[in-house]
């Protein structure tokens, strides 16, 4: 359930990011999308942890590990890049970056790259339960 989280949350956040160039007068919407990133970032991280530690309590088929490590590191990037725009945004207006259009294209952008990551992260995490049944029959005791 946790993975879920980060996947709304994201999009929720470049939604506000996509309103706030649309509707730049508007103010909610680029503290709203901050503060998304921000809890995003934070849940993004804690599903990598319990992602990397649930990879070591599952039953992996044979042909499914190459997939979980190709799934943890589009996590890792994922999570990092979460992490980085949820940071830059409130450093950057504490450093007196300006409200300008392009800083608004610029942040919808970078929304968008952390969102394609997700997209990414979760498609092979996908396979990995539907193709490949990971998560599905729990790991043999030792």
């Amino acid at each position: 359930m946790i993975v879920h989280f980060p996947i709304v949350l994201v999009i929720l956040a470049v939604l506000m990011d996509l309103v706030h160039v649309v509707r730049p007068r508007i103010r909610g919407p680029y503290a709203a999308a901050t503060s998304l990133y921000l809890l995003g970032a934070l849940l993004a991280a804690s599903a990598y942890l319990s992602g990397r530690m649930a990879a070591d309590s599952v039953f992996i088929p044979g042909m499914a590990h190459g997939l979980v490590d190709e799934h943890g590191s589009w996590a890792l990037a994922t999570t990092i890049s979460f992490v980085v725009l949820a940071v830059l945004r409130p450093l950057g207006r504490r450093m007196g970056l300006e409200d300008t259009r392009a800083t608004r294209v610029v942040l919808l952008a970078l929304g968008i790259a952390v969102l394609v990551l997700v997209q990414q992260t979760a498609e092979r995490g996908a396979r990995l339960v539907y193709e490949q049944g990971v998560g599905v029959v729990a790991a043999p005791r030792q």
